[in-house]
């Protein structure tokens, strides 16, 4: 069973969530953990953390991370970022769980009225799966292709969180 919980920095899970944040995100750019936080100062203190646990014998496994930084790019805005699933665990609804977990957090909780991510070219038909919009045309970020898509407060349907 995969359970989707908020963490802190603090959170013995958080070290896994970056191991994972690095081998799925950062090294294909070129970036490590702490590469990425010199050159977005005090961005990983901002962002609140979501991890997807599965309870394993040995303890705990992140299986999925992804992380919301409020009020960015304006007030009110919530923009999804760092988002991962372990390669072998994909296909299993973890992302969706993810996606939900963090929406629920920024409509819900936050009362934020949108949300906007720059999804990878790969990921657009997921992201337009559960309701997100693009947004302009595809542009390339660190060397991938990317689109910026979006979902705001009004699109959830009642009762999905």
């Amino acid at each position: 069973m995969i359970k989707v919980q908020r963490i802190s920095m603090n959170d013995p899970l958080y070290e896994q969530a970056c191991a994972l944040r690095e081998r799925a995100l950062l090294e294909q750019v070129g970036l490590t953990m702490a590469k990425f936080k010199a050159a977005f100062p005090g961005v990983e203190e901002r962002f609140e953390h979501f991890v997807a646990v599965f309870d394993h014998p040995n303890g705990p496994r992140v299986v999925g991370c992804a992380s919301l930084l409020c009020d960015e790019p304006e007030k009110g805005v919530g923009k999804l970022m760092q988002m991962a699933v372990d390669p072998q665990r994909q296909g299993e609804g973890i992302g969706r769980k993810l996606v939900v977990a963090v929406e629920a957090r920024a409509f819900g909780t936050l009362k934020l009225t949108d949300l906007v991510c720059h999804a990878r070219g790969e990921a657009i038909d997921f992201y337009q799966a559960l309701g997100w919009n693009p947004i302009g045309d595809r542009f390339d970020e660190v060397g991938i292709e990317h689109q910026k898509m979006g979902i705001n407060a009004g699109v959830l349907e009642p009762g999905i969180s």
